[in-house]
């Protein structure tokens, strides 16, 4: 996030795009409520009706993978009626010609019949927006999960950076991270291509400073992302696989390929609080800490480092996850000695210019620090770019549209996206343990709308099978107005009706992220 959860209901306008945040983050949708209490207009866009949409001024349902030519859409008018930040623009920024020669032929009318929005709707969005003194963009996986991903992210930040909404408070772009410590995971360099901070791996000054540091040369290459790890062991190229934290037997597209990588590898470790999905299938299995069996730092969606302390001892044999990779490295022959995650932390800060003013004591007395916060006496930063961006201007990137890499056609006539449910976690580890969480969501169901229950002679909690080019699933059903006709929704917490056997594996050419949020199949009756 650029800017800060807590000004968020000072905000003049809040863009919500591909974001069902009250039930995945709530304590941020509330936020939003109460800024729109205190007046602020709320745009809500989504391909279902989601709650956060029935407070809104403005809600754009769009045909799922249509985001790029909706944002092309609103910059479009803001340019057309004059109400881009033009001393913004041209102080601070660069690429705009190029930018708004690319969005002219995105008028109203030509994204209407792309995303199924209403002309009038978009200039009204992009009115509300543009009009605001400080308006806010926020999105989540609704748009990074497609094979256009990189591109909807490219053209949030056109919105924002012609409207002159960053570097100011309320304003800014804002993913919002989908677990407790995504955001502190890739600061930590859980990333191919850089450590920590995400300074370049193959950068010669991040080179030189980590040799003479660990005493060791990194690799000068770029590693590979999640989707190329499971291609290189089909390929043959990779022997091991050390999966931390994560279950990619339940939560990867197009499971069958991912299930086919996980039988060949030759050794298969697992480090998790539960023996997951992924875990059963493990050579060697490692019990891992929860969070409250262990001391440590998380480094939440706002670029808050937080302290956090043991509260219980870890049951059995289980341990601090830096404990067990120390063990390991040290039978490895590396000598690690770390005393407890404090010695961690001082070697983060001293290698990490944006935590370099971040110590444990300072978050004991402070509760919590922004990064960046390059010295001991800097406050931390709520908000980014309140001068100028980080690699001096901001750069407008030209996007078209793309479609998505699956449509539907007369063999698969409905179109499948993905999300997750208020009262579950991801693959369900946790919340579906829980005896108080799970008796408000116990199954998976598959919502349809009722002109397709209608057409398909389907009533409410009947079992459908629903195939995709890739796989099938049986699930019972959920007729519903939240989604338009011609699409079904479904979460991923349930291994009985495991949705990503269904989804496609097609990714984004830049961040290699999979097409999870659309993906054509067919739906009929099932026998029990």
């Amino acid at each position: 996030m650029t800017n800060s959860i807590g000004e968020i209901e000072d905000a003049g306008a809040l863009l919500v795009i591909g974001s069902n945040t009250t039930e995945t983050h709530p304590v941020i949708g509330y936020r939003m409520k109460m800024a729109k209490r205190k007046g602020a207009a709320l745009i809500v866009v989504d391909p279902r009706r989601v709650d956060l949409a029935e407070h809104a001024d403005l809600f754009l349902q769009l045909r799922p993978g249509t985001n790029e030519a909706l944002l092309n859409g609103l910059i479009h008018v803001i340019i057309e009626e004059g109400l881009a930040d033009e001393e913004f623009v041209r102080e601070r920024t660069e690429g705009f010609a190029e930018m708004a020669a690319a969005v002219k032929k995105y008028t109203p009318g030509y994204v209407e019949e792309i995303t199924g929005v209403a002309a009038d709707d978009i200039r009204r969005a992009a009115r509300l927006y543009a009009k605001a003194e400080s308006a806010a963009i926020f999105y989540t996986m609704g748009i990074t999960q497609h094979s256009s991903g990189t591109n909807n992210v490219l053209a949030v930040a056109n919105l924002a950076m012609v409207s002159g909404n960053v570097g100011k408070r309320s304003a800014g772009v804002n993913p919002l991270r989908g677990q407790n410590n995504v955001q502190g995971a890739c600061d930590m360099g859980a990333l191919p291509n850089v450590v920590t901070g995400y300074q370049r791996v193959d950068h010669r000054d991040t080179q030189s400073k980590f040799k003479k540091d660990w005493g060791v040369k990194l690799p000068v290459a770029p590693g590979l992302t999640a989707t190329e790890i499971i291609d290189g062991i089909l390929d043959g190229g990779i022997k091991v696989l050390y999966v931390m934290g994560e279950n990619p037997a339940l939560s990867d597209a197009n499971l069958n390929h991912v299930l086919e990588a996980l039988a060949k590898v030759e050794f298969l470790v697992v480090q998790d609080i539960f023996l997951t999905e992924t875990a059963a299938q493990a050579d060697v299995v490692l019990p891992a800490a929860a969070f409250a069996e262990k001391h440590g730092t998380f480094t939440n969606t706002e670029r808050r480092v937080q302290l956090v302390r043991q509260a219980v001892n870890p049951p059995g044999e289980a341990r601090a996850d830096w404990v067990i990779l120390q063990e390991l490295a040290s039978r490895l022959g590396l000598g690690w000695s770390y005393g407890g995650p404090e010695e961690v932390f001082q070697e983060i800060a001293r290698l990490t210019p944006s935590y370099a003013g971040i110590s444990y004591k300072r978050l004991e007395e402070e509760g919590g620090l922004q990064w960046p916060c390059p010295d001991a006496e800097h406050p931390g930063t709520p908000y980014l770019h309140a001068n100028q961006f980080a690699g001096g201007k901001g750069h407008f990137t030209p996007v078209e549209y793309q479609p998505p890499a699956e449509e539907p056609d007369a063999e698969y006539p409905l179109l499948l996206t993905t999300g997750r449910n208020l009262f579950h976690y991801h693959t369900g580890t946790m919340t579906r343990r829980s005896s108080a969480i799970g008796p408000f969501k116990p199954e998976e169901m598959a919502q349809i709308s009722k002109e397709d229950a209608e057409k398909l002679g389907i009533e409410e909690g009947d079992l459908v099978k629903i195939s995709s080019r890739r796989g099938e699933v049986k699930v019972k059903v959920q007729v519903t107005e939240i989604v338009p006709p011609g699409v079904v929704f479904m979460t991923f917490h349930f291994h009985e009706a495991a949705v990503n056997l269904l989804t496609n594996s097609k990714v984004d050419p830049v961040a290699k992220i999979p097409e999870y949020k659309v993906c054509a199949v067919k739906l009929e009756k099932a026998v029990p």
